[in-house]
């Protein structure tokens, strides 16, 4: 025995359906904006190549600037400029994040008069010793980040950065 469908329960089922489907057509390309950033392949282990040789380094820290170029937010992609402080320690080549652990200002190499030998954040007398440890007693509360460092070709690669491993 066959069951009849009434023209009102077609009505309804037509109507659903159809509204389904519009409802889908006009939730699905915002849930794919919403979730496209996750689906895009992470460049974050690549190094970046500064123009710094490693023959011109030494014991003192000098500051380099570097540009990740294409940098991708989201959907925005734009160069973003950089720094890092890098010296040799004998043979190894150490570069460190300028931003203070303080308020996030960037440090300078020896600009406290006093203390010449230091990294010196003016925003609020922070210094940190030359490994980027934080001097006691100042307003950071930890030591410096430090970048991934390769070194090809004679020139410093930079990577990303990571907890101070020098202190």
């Amino acid at each position: 025995m066959s069951k009849k469908v009434s023209r009102r329960q077609f009505m309804s089922y037509t109507l659903m359906g159809v509204g389904g489907f519009m409802a889908s057509g006009m939730l699905m390309p915002m849930v794919r904006f919403a979730i496209d950033p996750v689906l895009q392949k992470k460049d974050e282990g690549d190094f970046i190549m500064t123009p710094q040789k490693v023959d011109e380094l030494t014991e003192m820290p000098v500051r380099v600037d570097f540009t990740i170029k294409d940098r991708k937010d989201a959907w925005y992609k734009s160069d973003v400029s950089n720094t890092a402080w890098v010296y040799k320690n004998g043979d190894a080549v150490i570069a460190l994040s300028p931003v203070c652990k303080h308020l996030g200002c960037t440090v300078n190499w020896g600009g406290d008069e006093k203390h010449p030998d230091q990294f010196f954040c003016p925003c609020h007398a922070g210094r940190y010793m030359k490994n980027g440890d934080n001097v006691q007693g100042t307003p950071p509360l930890g030591p410096l980040d430090e970048f991934d460092v390769k070194v090809e070709d004679g020139f410093v690669y930079l990577g990303k950065t990571k907890p101070n491993t020098l202190v």
